[in-house]
């Protein structure tokens, strides 16, 4: 008899577009019935989905808003939450609040103060939440967090990340919220960036790698920040920062929506006794002491995508703990809200700079990628590095954070300049 009784978890979907229908195909084709069912769909939107016609021939309910899909009468033993991040945090909340334990996508939310939010809801309800950083469930990271906290390389000294992912113009049109600082329908802060949503992986893994416990990140204590725009947007689509954390760990994060060409994901990880790297394009993590030893840990992409999700129903089935909660990733949260009060006002990249490529269809800077990478290997912030376009940020004391933005502060908002 498991913890849970032995029957399907019944799970509700927030968002079957865009990632969510990835994690509705996932649970169609890859999660036996006996093991969970989909009991309902929370998406105002859903009908025009791709993955209308699997909810239709499942026969679950669909609600627009979570709190109608619990006032009917439905239940759920697991909620999973893909939504827009300013809906990340009201929707988990509602769900714990109804006895629903919570799998919430990455990021966490916004702000600090929903970070705590979360933590206070997921408390009172005696539910688990947990947030779908991938990486934090993958068995090669699991088992290089092993390594880092038996001492195996010594005391972390320095930590770096780098991804360029180039956007077009229709990444930013595709709803209303993308580039914004806060969501033009509700008001609330949504800080979207390379930082907060397709890089926020890379940012919480050196977080996390470098936390104290298998379910906990360093704490940033300090952050300056270098960003910028080519787009015509509110927030930044190059965004870089040096994290100070509570250890005295030095984190830098170099990220790009408008490089010329990709950079995929790469990490160094410095230690008193040794040096680990990751590269996406291959070879996967490799750790070297300083005696030349050389221990290899796989990729963490050769872990599923969805084993989050597939955790999430185990951990309501069998009761089994989980390794990255809220306390895990409101690092990344407070890591985000100091770069952005960091960086003030956006500034936009000169047009002289910027190509305008596939017929006014996408913007870049060429050479971008060529200057983050050397900054990467310097591990300098790209005015340290002599890059004039680059306004330093100012370094913002994160030591008993609990308000974003911090009075007198607009947190980064304004115009483009």
């Amino acid at each position: 008899m498991t913890a849970h009784g032995g029957r399907p978890v019944r799970l509700v979907l927030s968002a079957i577009g865009g990632y969510g229908h990835y994690y509705l195909q996932t649970l169609i084709e890859q999660v036996p019935r006996a093991q969970a069912v989909l009991a309902g769909v929370v998406d105002p939107q859903a009908r025009q989905a791709r993955a209308w016609p699997w909810v239709e021939a499942l026969g679950a309910p669909v609600f627009d808003d979570m709190e109608a899909f619990y006032r009917t009468g439905h239940e759920a033993d697991l909620a999973v939450i893909v939504s827009p991040i300013q809906c990340h945090v009201p929707q988990s909340c509602t769900a714990l609040e109804h006895g629903s334990h919570v799998l919430c996508d990455k990021p966490l939310g916004a702000t600090v103060q929903e970070a705590a939010e979360l933590v206070a809801a997921r408390d009172r309800a005696a539910r688990f939440a947990m947030i779908g950083y991938q990486w934090s469930y993958s068995t090669a990271i699991q088992a290089l967090k092993r390594d880092i906290l038996a001492g195996l390389f010594g005391a972390p000294k320095r930590f770096a990340t780098i991804c360029c992912w180039p956007r077009q113009l229709a990444y930013y049109q595709r709803n209303p919220w993308a580039g914004r600082l806060r969501d033009p329908d509700s008001g609330r802060w949504v800080l979207d960036s390379p930082a907060n949503n397709a890089m926020a992986h890379f940012l919480h893994n050196l977080l996390y790698l470098a936390g104290p416990r298998t379910d906990r990140s360093a704490r940033p204590v300090t952050v300056e920040a270098e960003c910028s725009r080519a787009y015509d947007i509110e927030s930044c689509d190059t965004a870089t920062c040096r994290v100070v954390t509570d250890g005295g760990l030095e984190v830098l994060l170099y990220a790009s929506h408008v490089t010329e060409t990709p950079v995929e994901p790469r990490f160094a990880l410095e230690f008193e006794t040794g040096l680990v790297t990751f590269d996406a394009s291959g070879g996967g993590i490799v750790a070297r002491s300083a005696s030349g030893a050389e221990k290899r840990y796989g990729a963490p992409d050769d872990s599923p995508q969805f084993k989050k999700l597939f955790d999430a129903i185990d951990a309501v089935r069998s009761g089994a703990p989980v390794v990255c909660g809220p306390e895990a990733a409101m690092a990344q949260t407070a890591a985000v809200n100091g770069l952005h009060e960091s960086a003030g006002r956006i500034p936009s990249l000169p047009e002289s700079m910027i190509v305008v490529a596939h017929g006014a269809a996408a913007r870049c800077v060429p050479g971008l990628a060529d200057a983050l990478i050397e900054c990467y290997a310097r591990r300098l912030l790209p005015s340290e590095a002599g890059l004039g376009w680059s306004r330093p940020g100012s370094i913002v004391n994160l030591d008993g954070y609990t308000q974003f933005p911090r009075s007198g502060s607009d947190g980064g908002n304004g115009s483009r300049e």
